[in-house]
């Protein structure tokens, strides 16, 4: 049986997906999902592979939080102060 890690690339290679997609895919919390994201990152690149985050984004104005590579989906825009963002979208090639 393959662990967590291994379970989350797997269904990366696969398809785009959010932290809440991996997490109701692997019947688990999205915080386990959240941890484990660094690690996959770093194994990923060790095989020549690219762990590719799509920023989060308001979808009232549309800002895009392109500040870094956040694993996490803010809590509000610092533009409008809208608390209705765009989870991050992650996805290995």
């Amino acid at each position: 049986m393959a662990t967590i890690r291994q379970q989350i690339i797997e269904l990366l290679l696969k398809q785009p997906m959010t932290d809440r997609d991996l997490s109701q895919a692997l019947s688990i919390r999205e915080k386990e999902v959240a941890e484990n994201l660094p690690y996959i990152e770093r194994s990923v690149q060790s095989k020549k592979k690219e762990f590719i985050i799509v920023p989060p984004e308001c979808l009232t104005c549309g800002f895009s939080f392109k500040d870094g590579k956040k694993l996490k989906t803010p809590g509000r825009c610092p533009k409008c102060k809208s608390e209705r963002i765009k989870r991050p979208v992650f996805f290995i090639k």
